[in-house]
């Protein structure tokens, strides 16, 4: 009877195993929380941003802010047990006060708070040298930058891994880790994800050079390429590449299409290997998701980017096949971080009903009030009026700004004293408008936000001729075409033209440019130095230097009259527009 027994058990578990056998394996769904170009804007900015509703119109929605961010990202984690958290860089610097003046220790804590898990380092991680940013990783009180780190409390480091794969010294090894793995699911439907993290390999030209000695940053794609199989030794069923550099699609109020991008993104994606799925890309403060598979049908990868400032996050949703454990589908779609409204210098600004609104997590919120409390009595000093909002250029780097020319007059009048005749300013600089309070009031922190670097202004000497070649340079640049804000000198441009004809009619102070004279010429430290690729602005002579960019700024709203916005038209563009 045992016997008998034992056998018919053994052949129910064999008919409950058949059964079960029988099943297929469900997929396994993965959902990746995206985002890149944080900045340190930890409150949310005062300028709302331009979406498309679904009417087709325009419209304006207050977003970003770290407590509302981390609620959003909560959010987009619910329903999913197989979630990440990742960014492509500059969560750090060039950051409002209330980050910056703090060395943007404030912000690491906010995106650990929000569940951030690997970022992959970017140019601007690397302003303050490579010594501070394995001090943002690790922690600590070593101080590396003018700013005191360890202000009010003890700094634990990112509960995020950076990862710097084409970040290399001599030897070739990688400043920080290169990739991270996460697995998700179990048994059957197990996957492993494998992530890279680089930045643009342009990087080199936006930093001051004595802060990454003895660092290269190689090409991007070759990077990748190296390191994708590596991950797949690693067991990685699908990789995701975190790169700090981007595009520009056609529309920037189209945050879910990508229609007519351009940029470097598009010859990286070119070059890599077929096995990335997911490209995370940032850089450009642009927000698009791309289909690629629609362009070239033998690379389906998704390229997606969040824009800045923490104004949206991408959710990214991929679909594991349970038996190839190979991605069976992607998409992807922008979330938009709408809180209750932002309160700007303009005033409250009341949230859009067209989207969602998310609820302010307590704990960030308490974290980002703590410090806005302790950089209040500087950020709100008053230190001038303006007569309208001075902005900057979102959208091209190859026309004129009111504020980059208005910058430009600041240090030009800051530098007179040191024989300076004419003042140029890069449009990278330039990280945000100034929009004064209702009755014109500018503060402090307006003018810190717009020129966060402490960058000190350099005096330097040049013949005409090579000034008429730092002009030419413009339209040469490695980096692409950008334009350099003038103050004293006023011309036009035909890019049509010859190289060494392009520009016309130069006049310094109204007087014709005389190739054969000198010229002192003021500007900011990084640009002498040859930053973003102005490597023609290296070769003059050193003059004067010493003032701070910011004073310059601040000493001309302090002059006690009302700051009217520059007008536009000290470069013209003759050829096709």
């Amino acid at each position: 009877m045992r016997l008998i027994v034992g056998l018919l058990a053994g052949l129910s578990l064999a008919g409950c195993a058949s059964q079960h056998a029988s099943t297929p394996a469900e997929p396994l769904a993965v959902r990746i929380i995206a985002f890149n170009d944080f900045h340190g804007a930890l409150e949310t900015p005062a300028r709302p941003i331009d979406v498309q509703a679904a009417d087709g119109t325009t419209v304006k929605v207050p977003a970003g802010g770290a407590a509302y961010f981390a609620s959003a990202v909560q959010a987009l984690k619910a329903g999913n047990p197989n979630t990440v958290v990742v960014a492509a860089g500059d969560l750090t610097s060039a950051s409002p006060l209330v980050s910056s003046l703090f060395l943007d220790e404030p912000t690491v804590k906010a995106l650990s708070m929000a569940g951030l898990e690997f970022n992959a380092a970017g140019n601007h991680e690397f302003d303050r040298g490579t010594n501070e940013l394995l001090r943002l990783q690790r922690g600590g009180c070593e101080k590396n930058a003018v700013a005191q780190p360890c202000q009010l409390e003890p700094f634990k480091g990112a509960s995020y891994t950076y990862l710097a794969g084409n970040t290399l010294d001599a030897s070739g090894k990688s400043l920080m880790p290169a990739t991270g793995l996460k697995t998700f699911g179990s048994g059957k439907t197990r996957v492993t994800v494998g992530f890279i993290g680089l930045t643009t390999r342009m990087t080199g030209t936006y930093v001051d050079p004595a802060g990454i000695v003895g660092y290269r940053f190689a090409d991007e794609a070759e990077t990748a390429n190296t390191l994708i199989p590596q991950l797949k030794a690693q067991g990685a069923d699908a990789i995701v590449l975190m790169v700090h550099e981007g595009g520009y699609p056609a529309r920037s109020d189209q945050p879910n299409r990508c229609d007519g991008l351009s940029g470097p993104i598009l010859d990286i994606m070119e070059r890599l290997d077929p096995g990335v799925d997911v490209i995370v890309s940032g850089h450009t403060h642009r927000a698009y998701v791309c289909d690629y598979s629609a362009t070239n049908p033998a690379r389906p990868v998704l390229l997606t980017s969040a824009g800045n400032n923490g104004v949206m996050l991408t959710g990214i949703d991929l679909t594991f096949d349970p038996v190839t454990r190979k991605v069976s589908a992607r998409s992807a779609r922008q979330v938009i971080v709408q809180g209750d409204g932002a309160v700007s210098a303009g005033g409250p600004v009341k949230a859009n009903p067209a989207f969602p609104t998310y609820p302010a997590d307590p704990a960030v919120a308490a974290h980002v009030a703590r410090y806005a409390a302790a950089a209040a009595p500087l950020a709100r000093r008053p230190v001038g009026k303006a007569s309208a909002p001075i902005l900057r250029n979102e959208d091209s780097e190859l026309v004129e700004s009111p504020l980059g020319l208005l910058i430009a007059d600041a240090q030009l009048a800051a530098t007179r004293k040191d024989g300076a005749q004419i003042a140029l300013m890069n449009p990278g600089g330039v990280r945000a408008s100034i929009t004064p309070a209702s009755d014109g009031t500018v503060t402090f922190g307006d003018l810190y936000t717009t020129q966060p670097f402490g960058n000190n202004l350099q005096v330097r000497e040049y013949s005409g001729a090579q000034l008429l070649a730092v002009l030419e340079q413009q339209f040469t640049n490695e980096d692409g075409p950008k334009l350099l804000f003038p103050a004293g000198l006023t011309y036009s441009y035909d890019r049509s033209r010859p190289e060494g004809q392009r520009i016309i009619a130069p006049l310094v102070q109204g007087k014709l440019l005389d190739p054969a004279a000198r010229y002192r010429v003021a500007m900011n430290g990084f640009l002498a130095g040859g930053g973003d690729s102005f490597t023609t602005l290296k070769v003059g002579q050193i003059v004067a230097g010493g003032v701070l960019d910011l004073d310059a700024l601040e000493a001309w709203f302090a002059r006690g009259e009302v700051v009217t916005p520059p007008a536009l038209g000290r470069v013209k563009n003759m050829g096709a527009k």
